[in-house]
């Protein structure tokens, strides 16, 4: 098992702990600190907008969150 730090999605509706993708690929970085620069980069402007971080959006920034990556061969 490899230990990474990955993205999660937060708001406060339905919609919340998702972890958020690059494509077809999570996003995963070695170091607290890489995740939260992608964060405040692609994400940042949510903490501007009174109107996304409101209800009906209840938008929240993404938050890094440490995560085991495990990776197995699948025998179908």
């Amino acid at each position: 098992m490899t230990v990474r730090w990955a993205i999660m999605w937060r708001s406060t509706s339905e919609l919340n702990g998702d972890f958020m993708w690059n494509g077809s690929t999570p996003y995963l970085f070695r170091t607290k600190r890489e995740a939260k620069a992608l964060i405040d980069e692609k994400w940042g402007y949510i903490k501007d907008r009174p109107d996304l971080r409101a209800e009906p959006h209840g938008w929240r920034l993404p938050v890094p969150v440490k995560v085991e990556v495990i990776i197995r061969e699948v025998t179908r």
